[in-house]
Protein backbone atom coordinates (compact mmCIF):
# COMPACT_ATOMS: atom_id res chain seq x y z
CA UNK A 1 0.00 0.00 0.00
CA UNK A 2 2.80 2.42 0.85
CA UNK A 3 4.49 1.75 -2.50
CA UNK A 4 1.27 2.55 -4.34
CA UNK A 5 0.72 5.78 -2.40
CA UNK A 6 4.34 6.78 -2.91
CA UNK A 7 4.06 6.16 -6.63
CA UNK A 8 0.87 8.21 -6.80
CA UNK A 9 2.23 11.15 -4.82
CA UNK A 10 5.44 11.13 -6.88
CA UNK A 11 3.67 10.84 -10.24
CA UNK A 12 0.16 12.18 -9.57
CA UNK A 13 0.84 15.44 -11.40
CA UNK A 14 1.70 13.63 -14.61
CA UNK A 15 -1.15 11.14 -14.19
CA UNK A 16 -3.80 13.84 -13.71
CA UNK A 17 -2.37 15.92 -16.55
CA UNK A 18 -2.53 12.93 -18.89
CA UNK A 19 -6.12 12.35 -17.82
CA UNK A 20 -6.87 15.99 -18.63
CA UNK A 21 -5.29 15.56 -22.07
CA UNK A 22 -7.34 12.41 -22.65
CA UNK A 23 -10.62 14.07 -21.62
CA UNK A 24 -9.99 17.10 -23.85
CA UNK A 25 -8.98 15.08 -26.91
CA UNK A 26 -11.12 11.94 -26.64
CA UNK A 27 -14.50 13.44 -25.80
CA UNK A 28 -14.32 16.35 -28.25
CA UNK A 29 -13.00 13.96 -30.89
CA UNK A 30 -15.85 11.51 -30.31
CA UNK A 31 -18.42 14.27 -30.73
CA UNK A 32 -16.76 15.57 -33.88
CA UNK A 33 -16.49 12.12 -35.39
CA UNK A 34 -20.17 11.52 -34.82
CA UNK A 35 -21.24 14.94 -36.11
CA UNK A 36 -19.05 14.77 -39.20
CA UNK A 37 -20.11 11.17 -39.85
CA UNK A 38 -23.82 11.91 -39.55
CA UNK A 39 -23.62 14.93 -41.82
CA UNK A 40 -21.39 13.08 -44.28
CA UNK A 41 -23.88 10.24 -44.59
CA UNK A 42 -26.69 12.69 -45.29
CA UNK A 43 -24.49 14.61 -47.74
CA UNK A 44 -23.76 11.40 -49.64
CA UNK A 45 -27.49 10.80 -50.01
CA UNK A 46 -27.95 14.32 -51.37
CA UNK A 47 -24.97 14.12 -53.72
CA UNK A 48 -26.16 10.97 -55.48
CA UNK A 49 -28.93 13.08 -57.05
CA UNK A 50 -27.26 16.51 -57.01
CA UNK A 51 -23.47 16.01 -57.32
CA UNK A 52 -22.93 19.66 -58.26
CA UNK A 53 -23.62 20.61 -54.63
CA UNK A 54 -20.50 18.88 -53.30
CA UNK A 55 -18.65 22.08 -52.32
CA UNK A 56 -21.57 23.40 -50.26
CA UNK A 57 -22.22 20.00 -48.67
CA UNK A 58 -18.60 19.61 -47.57
CA UNK A 59 -18.76 22.97 -45.78
CA UNK A 60 -21.68 21.75 -43.69
CA UNK A 61 -19.94 18.44 -43.04
CA UNK A 62 -16.75 20.09 -41.82
CA UNK A 63 -18.42 22.34 -39.24
CA UNK A 64 -18.88 19.69 -36.49
CA UNK A 65 -15.21 18.77 -36.85
CA UNK A 66 -13.95 21.95 -35.23
CA UNK A 67 -14.71 20.77 -31.70
CA UNK A 68 -12.23 17.93 -32.14
CA UNK A 69 -9.63 20.49 -33.16
CA UNK A 70 -10.35 22.57 -30.07
CA UNK A 71 -9.87 19.54 -27.84
CA UNK A 72 -6.66 18.65 -29.66
CA UNK A 73 -5.35 22.20 -29.18
CA UNK A 74 -5.99 22.13 -25.42
CA UNK A 75 -4.57 18.62 -25.13
CA UNK A 76 -1.46 19.65 -27.05
CA UNK A 77 -0.95 22.72 -24.87
CA UNK A 78 -1.19 20.50 -21.79
CA UNK A 79 1.19 17.99 -23.36
CA UNK A 80 3.78 20.74 -23.78
CA UNK A 81 3.59 21.34 -20.03
CA UNK A 82 4.17 17.71 -19.03
CA UNK A 83 7.10 17.47 -16.68
CA UNK A 84 8.26 15.12 -13.94
CA UNK A 85 8.17 18.14 -11.63
CA UNK A 86 4.39 18.59 -11.83
CA UNK A 87 2.79 18.57 -8.42
CA UNK A 88 -0.37 16.66 -7.64
CA UNK A 89 -2.26 19.97 -7.35
CA UNK A 90 -1.00 21.17 -10.74
CA UNK A 91 -1.96 17.87 -12.35
CA UNK A 92 -5.45 18.15 -10.90
CA UNK A 93 -5.72 21.71 -12.26
CA UNK A 94 -4.77 20.45 -15.73
CA UNK A 95 -7.35 17.71 -15.43
CA UNK A 96 -10.03 20.29 -14.63
CA UNK A 97 -8.83 22.47 -17.55
CA UNK A 98 -9.52 19.64 -20.00
CA UNK A 99 -13.09 19.07 -18.87
CA UNK A 100 -14.88 22.09 -20.44
CA UNK A 101 -13.52 21.65 -23.96
CA UNK A 102 -13.88 17.88 -23.78
CA UNK A 103 -17.45 17.66 -22.53
CA UNK A 104 -18.91 20.71 -24.25
CA UNK A 105 -17.08 19.76 -27.44
CA UNK A 106 -18.57 16.27 -27.27
CA UNK A 107 -22.13 17.50 -26.87
CA UNK A 108 -21.95 20.52 -29.18
CA UNK A 109 -20.36 18.58 -32.04
CA UNK A 110 -23.15 16.03 -31.89
CA UNK A 111 -25.83 18.71 -31.97
CA UNK A 112 -23.99 20.71 -34.60
CA UNK A 113 -23.94 17.57 -36.73
CA UNK A 114 -27.72 17.32 -36.39
CA UNK A 115 -28.18 20.97 -37.38
CA UNK A 116 -25.74 20.64 -40.30
CA UNK A 117 -27.55 17.51 -41.45
CA UNK A 118 -30.83 19.42 -41.41
CA UNK A 119 -29.08 22.23 -43.27
CA UNK A 120 -28.54 19.83 -46.14
CA UNK A 121 -32.31 19.94 -46.68
CA UNK A 122 -32.00 23.68 -47.24
CA UNK A 123 -29.19 23.03 -49.70
CA UNK A 124 -31.27 20.41 -51.53
CA UNK A 125 -34.38 22.57 -51.99
CA UNK A 126 -33.15 26.18 -51.76
CA UNK A 127 -29.40 26.35 -52.44
CA UNK A 128 -29.51 30.16 -52.51
CA UNK A 129 -30.27 30.00 -48.76
CA UNK A 130 -27.10 28.01 -47.98
CA UNK A 131 -25.83 30.84 -45.77
CA UNK A 132 -28.84 30.31 -43.49
CA UNK A 133 -27.86 26.67 -43.01
CA UNK A 134 -24.30 27.66 -42.14
CA UNK A 135 -25.42 30.32 -39.65
CA UNK A 136 -27.76 27.89 -37.92
CA UNK A 137 -24.96 25.37 -37.57
CA UNK A 138 -22.41 27.93 -36.41
CA UNK A 139 -24.74 29.02 -33.58
CA UNK A 140 -24.12 25.67 -31.90
CA UNK A 141 -20.37 26.23 -32.34
CA UNK A 142 -20.57 29.29 -30.07
CA UNK A 143 -20.71 27.12 -26.97
CA UNK A 144 -17.72 25.06 -28.04
CA UNK A 145 -15.74 28.28 -28.51
CA UNK A 146 -16.73 29.47 -25.03
CA UNK A 147 -15.64 26.13 -23.55
CA UNK A 148 -12.36 26.36 -25.46
CA UNK A 149 -11.71 29.80 -23.98
CA UNK A 150 -12.47 28.62 -20.44
CA UNK A 151 -10.18 25.61 -20.87
CA UNK A 152 -7.40 27.87 -22.13
CA UNK A 153 -7.91 30.32 -19.26
CA UNK A 154 -7.79 27.44 -16.76
CA UNK A 155 -4.74 25.97 -18.47
CA UNK A 156 -2.77 29.19 -18.28
CA UNK A 157 -3.78 29.82 -14.66
CA UNK A 158 -1.89 26.71 -13.45
CA UNK A 159 1.12 27.77 -11.42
Amino acid sequence: MENWLGFFTDNGGIIFTMLGIAIAVVFSGMGSARGVGETGAAAAALLKDQPEKFAQAIILQLLPGTQGLYGFLVGFLMYLRLSPDLSLAQGFQYLVAGIPVGLVGWISARYQGQVATSGLQILAKRPEKMTNAIVLSVMVETYAILALLISIFLLFSVK
